[in-house]
Parts: structure tokens; sequence; C-alpha cells
């Protein structure tokens, strides 16, 4: 099986701790999970596991930053990226990476989380979004459920956008079509998950939901407890449009027909 490696970004936020645990008590094969510690150390120490290893970062970064660091430091076949408050299905490791194809970047249906209980909450799932300008301000993934319950009997399903706190991709993909997360213009945080997609999307790849399994994001009705360093995030939206308003305008939305 192949190797997995998780890259959390994380600052400040207690749930680390349940995500890692929730990481290792669900994943079937070998797996790594880096937590980045964005310029801070957690009241609590980080579980003591052969396979969780902490990458401390002198000063804070931003998310974007935190990511490039975490893949830089891994050894995984493939990379995943998560938040720090989630929680996953069994076996959702082999999964990802068994279906998982040279060009793609993969994310699983989305349900959300209640943090406090920790469990899955009986809100229905994500299982398709549609890319936007919402707005009129920045690119966002909407609900698409049309396009959910016309393919509501594919287990692997291609999407437009993704909310990008869960993705995988091969780590070859990574290193021909990523390279790194650009900070220049896009600022440490935002606008990631559209940026890795749109450049996959131009070098002929896709974004695809597998079904097979899930995660749990925690739900945006309990509080948020992180934060990067910076709460300006409008510089980013506009040069993420100015990068790719014109690609998206004249290539995917008619190729979508939307």
């Amino acid at each position: 099986m192949s190797k997995l490696s998780v890259i959390i970004p994380s600052w400040k936020d207690p749930l680390l701790h349940k995500t890692i645990d929730d990481l290792l008590t669900n994943a079937v094969g070998d797996i790594e999970i880096i937590p980045v510690l964005d310029g801070y150390w957690p009241e609590k120490t980080i579980k003591s596991d052969e396979r969780v290893r902490v990458l401390h970062l002198g000063k804070n970064r931003g998310m974007r930053g935190a990511i490039n660091a975490g893949v830089l430091a891994s050894t995984g076949d493939f990379i995943m990226r998560s938040d720090e408050h989630c929680m996953f299905a069994k076996g959702f490791d082999k999964i990802l990476t068994d279906d998982c194809q040279p060009n793609w970047i993969t994310t699983a249906r989305r349900y959300f989380l209640d943090p406090i209980k920790w469990e899955r909450m009986s809100d229905p799932p994500v299982d398709c979004e549609k890319l936007v300008i919402q707005g009129g301000f920045k690119f966002a993934g909407q609900r698409w459920e049309s396009r959910a319950r016309k393919l509501k009997n594919e287990l692997i399903i291609e999407s437009m956008a993704m909310q990008g706190s869960m993705w995988v991709m091969p780590r070859k993909w990574w290193d021909k079509v990523i390279g790194e997360l650009q900070t220049d213009g896009y600022g440490p945080l935002y606008q990631d998950s559209h940026e890795i997609v749109f450049k996959t999307w131009q070098k002929g790849g896709k974004l695809m939901v597998n079904k097979k399994t899930w995660f749990a994001h925690k739900h945006r009705r309990f509080s948020r407890t992180h934060n990067y360093g910076t709460a300006e995030a409008s510089p980013g939206w506009t040069y993420a449009l100015a990068v790719w308003r014109d690609y998206y305008e004249t290539e995917i939305k008619p190729k979508w027909k939307v």
C-alpha cells in the first residue's frame, strides 16, 4: 500500500490533538502525520507516536507557508492536507489513495463535525460544489445539489470546487504541477484550494469526490478558534480573481456549462 503523508497546518487550535488521534485510529495503512506548528507551541504536548512527526516553524508563516513546509518535510507517495478540526471514516487512507489517479486531486464526501461531542452531525453531506464568484469579489464553492442528485449513484464523481479542508493528491502531481503554494500576491491565507484546482485543470487533471469514504469538518456554528496571524483576506481574494478570472470565464464556465 502506498504511503500517505498528512499535513496539518496548525495555529493554536485545541482540536488538533483530537484530529491527530482520529487520523491514527482510522488509518489502516502506512501513514505519517505532520502537524505543522505555525510559530507556536501548544499547551498540551503532541501525542508521541512513531507515525507523528511534529514540525515547528520558528515564526508564523500563515497557512500557505505551513502547508509548503509540511509537504517539503513529507516522505509519502501521496500528500493529504487536513484542517486541524476534522474526523475521518475508518480506512479513509486506503480508499483515497487506492482510487486516486495520477492527475487527480481527490476529496471525500464532506459531513459536519460537532467538536464538543466529537461526532458526525446529522446534516446532509456535501457531495458536489460549483465554482462561483461570490458577491463579485472572490472565488468560492457553492453546493451543487442538482449535479449531486444526477450523480447520486456514482461513487466517484468530478466536482468543480471543494472547501479545501481536506484533499489528497499523488506527490508526483504536486511536484510536477503545484510545486508549492504561492504566497506572493495571495498572501499567507486563503484561496489555496482554488489555486491548486486551477493549476490542475490547466495540466489536464481533475478534481474528484470519492463518496466511498468521508470526513467531517467542524461546523461553522461552532466558534472559530484558529487564526493564522491576519484577518485581512481581501488582497488575496482580489489577487486570485486578477490571476484566474479570465481563465474561469472563458474556459471553465463554458466547459461546465454554468
